[in-house]
């Protein structure tokens, strides 16, 4: 047998928790409704996760509410107000004023 234990694990090293990724499950289910929206919307789309944007950042904003995840600014997650696409799909630039 190894030194590193039955599993080949080094038991003389502490783990280190990865910077992100790792938050509290939504035990109470207060962000259901949010998940609910965005997992739907990513089944109607085909699973294309650009089109359901909006849905993601209500999910996050939920979660950070409800201090479920650290608080970050949402820029800092990808959600940048220049090229956000609404929850139609179309970017605000591509839309036709009739």
């Amino acid at each position: 047998m190894s030194a590193g234990g039955a599993f080949g694990g080094n038991r003389g090293l502490r783990p280190v928790p990865p910077e992100k990724g790792i938050f509290p499950l939504d035990h109470m289910h207060e962000c259901d409704l949010e998940k609910k929206d965005y997992l739907n919307c990513l089944k109607s789309s085909d699973h294309q996760s650009e089109k359901c944007r909006l849905f993601s950042k209500k999910y996050l904003e939920c979660r950070m509410e409800k201090n479920l995840m650290a608080k970050q600014d949402m820029s800092e997650l990808g959600f940048g107000k220049v090229s956000e696409i609404d929850a139609s799909g179309e970017k605000p630039n591509e839309r036709i004023n009739n």
